[in-house]
């Protein structure tokens, strides 16, 4: 028997400052409401919307109202929207992973006109293979996250 897989997607709303260096120049401090839109699948069949709204508040607390260029790892990366969509798709993915999500897409914006938008399906940067490797350890006691600084993505 085929496994049956639910798709949702979920919306979230960050309040952070940033900054881009340009030639090694600082550019001026400015708003963004970011919007990241994830899809995500599961086979689970109970209701999921509790699960994983709490595991992106917990993943989301860490940036809202902040200057993104004081938190990792864009304290040492230029904080673009395609450097953040990356580095929140591998975060998501990481965390969501351990309740039996699977994170298909995450559409990042920092304004209603600019969005940045990573697909797993188009195999975006080998985002599979980062997948399968978390997969392999989700549950084994090896699992490192990136709170514990054990992260092994290049940006």
């Amino acid at each position: 028997m085929a496994k049956t897989y639910k798709q949702y997607k979920f919306k979230y709303y960050l309040n952070m400052n940033h900054f881009i260096t340009i030639n090694d120049k600082p550019g001026e401090v400015h708003p963004h409401t970011w919007e990241i839109s994830i899809s995500v699948i599961t086979e689970r069949g109970d209701l999921p919307f509790t699960n994983i709204e709490r595991k992106m508040d917990e993943i989301m607390g860490n940036y809202q109202d902040k200057l993104l260029n004081e938190c990792e790892p864009f304290d040492r990366v230029v904080p673009t929207v395609e450097n953040a969509a990356k580095y929140f798709f591998r975060l998501i993915q990481d965390h969501i992973i351990q309740e039996d999500w699977i994170l298909l897409m995450l559409e990042l914006s920092e304004t209603p006109t600019r969005s940045y938008i990573i697909n797993a399906l188009f195999d975006e940067e080998n985002i599979w293979d980062d997948w399968y490797e978390n997969l392999s350890r989700k549950n084994g006691p090896e699992y490192q996250d990136y709170e514990n600084g054990e992260d092994d993505y290049d940006y």
